[in-house]
């Protein structure tokens, strides 16, 4: 068998990365509900510090092996990106305390209306017609979900809330 070129060794790592992206965020959504709703574990904060550190490390590890780069950011751009990814986190963990998996994922897949919505009010673009099809292919699927999942309740709704709309800013603002 001949070595494999550099860009399949690249498109081999990306697919890799992106499984293990999918299975761990899975994962850890899977993990987290079963602490909340079968164990009764309420600190939706603890757990979200828990990720932090365990991230952290992680990118420790990873820029000491060379697998990632240090970035800077100005500290008013850190600054905004840090209040708005722990308020997106904790939001969502929140979420994910007082409501159904299915509802969380339908927070998650709101985002991108939202991120979109920001856009085209603040940036005044404009979409074409494809991906305004696909965006409402995204807006029928959370309709679907919403009839079919009613577990959902005021203060989760609320966190779910203010989770989406955190996930947005921080994703419009970097």
């Amino acid at each position: 068998m001949a070595p494999a070129s550099k860009a399949d060794r690249k498109a081999a790592l990306d697919v890799a990365s992106w499984m293990f992206n999918v299975v761990t965020s899975v994962g850890i959504i899977i993990v987290n509900k079963a602490l909340m709703a079968t164990y009764g574990f309420s600190f939706a904060t603890t757990l979200t510090g828990l990720h932090f550190a365990m991230t952290t490390l992680i990118t420790f590890v990873l820029r000491w092996l060379g697998y990632i780069q240090p970035s800077h950011l100005p500290l008013p751009e850190l600054l905004k990106f840090v209040l708005f990814a722990n308020f997106s986190i904790v939001g969502m963990n929140v979420s994910l305390m007082w409501n159904s998996v299915g509802f969380y994922q339908i927070a998650k897949l709101s985002m991108i209306p939202v991120s979109c919505f920001l856009e085209v009010v603040l940036d005044k673009i404009r979409y074409s017609r494809d991906t305004k099809l696909s965006i409402g292919v995204v807006l029928l699927g959370v309709a679907v979900c919403t009839v079919t999942d009613v577990s959902v309740n005021k203060t989760g709704f609320i966190a779910a809330l203010v989770a989406v709309w955190s996930t947005a800013l921080q994703q419009y603002v970097n």
